[in-house]
């Protein structure tokens, strides 16, 4: 039986941050539009939360029953380390999706009916990530599907359904926050390229290799903070985001100096810092501009 430590552990915290910062960017690109409501927020917030915790357990149970996990350098898996049985993981990410699911019909029935269908790619997307027969995670298509899920998808869906319409700040700060995203499965998978190379993994860091998965790392770091003068033309204020840098340069720092296996953890919680608070400090810019 596992702890209840380890049940957290396993919810994976450290991408938490994925979930909370495009739900702070949707809403604050939804106040730059005088639409902010903040119980919409929190709803939005519900969705996104129990979505990635509920693709974390399933990516926890598909990984665990293929013997991906069996050999890893990162934190513990439930069902690799053999703490948990896969039906006990494949039940609290059943639950996880259900609660997002419901929290997100909600939503579309407040907001707009046929944010229906969008959520049902969601939770289609979380499942397929490493389950099914052919999981595109698998293929090296898990950054594009993090990219799309949690930036574009979770910050213009948060804006629209507060405001009914997204603009050019909301589709500016969704790249931002899926640029950050992206980069912290693509620090994750830089770290994992041994094992899943030898499990048959093939993800988008073992099909670039080494190197170039470094410099990609660096380019989305980069980009969203580029994107960051673009937000200044439509409030000086957006400059507050370079408050984040500090913890970008610590999360790159691994990264530059070529470090790999359990020394690229912090990768990812460093990561995840700069995303919520360079989120936190452009949405407030842009809240009070």
């Amino acid at each position: 039986m596992a702890s209840f430590a380890q049940w957290v552990s396993g919810a994976r915290p450290r991408t938490l941050p994925n979930a909370i910062a495009p739900v702070i960017a949707g809403t604050g690109a939804a106040a730059w539009l005088g639409s902010a409501v903040w119980w919409k927020a929190l709803l939005a917030l519900v969705v996104s939360v129990a979505l990635i915790i509920g693709v974390n357990y399933a990516n926890d149970y598909s990984d665990g029953i293929r013997g991906t996990d069996d050999v890893r350098s990162g934190p513990m898996r439930l069902v690799g380390s053999r703490v948990a049985t896969p039906r006990a993981v494949l039940t609290a990410a059943i639950i996880s999706l259900a609660i997002g699911a419901l929290a997100g019909l909600a939503l579309a029935i407040v907001s707009q009916p046929w944010l229906i269908a969008v959520g049902a790619a969601c939770i289609a997307g979380a499942w397929l990530y490493t389950g099914g027969s052919t999981p595109y995670g698998y293929r090296g298509l898990g950054e594009v599907a993090v990219f799309v899920f949690f930036g574009l998808v979770a910050v213009l869906g948060t804006q629209y359904t507060q405001a009914l319409r997204v603009d050019w700040v909301g589709i500016v700060l969704a790249v931002g926050v899926g640029s950050l995203s992206s980069a912290v499965l693509v620090a994750n998978n830089l770290r994992d390229i041994p094992t899943d190379t030898e499990s048959g993994k093939i993800t988008l860091a073992v099909r670039l290799g080494d190197a170039r998965t470094r410099l990609l790392f660096s380019g989305l770091v980069v980009l969203t903070f580029a994107l960051t003068l673009v937000l200044m033309l439509a409030t000086p204020w957006a400059a507050v985001g370079f408050l984040a840098v500090p913890l970008a340069v610590r999360a790159a720092a691994p990264v530059r100096n070529k470090l790999g296996g359990a020394a690229l953890i912090p990768v990812l919680q460093f990561t995840g810092l700069t995303m919520l608070v360079w989120s936190v400090a452009v949405a407030a810019a842009l809240a009070l501009a």
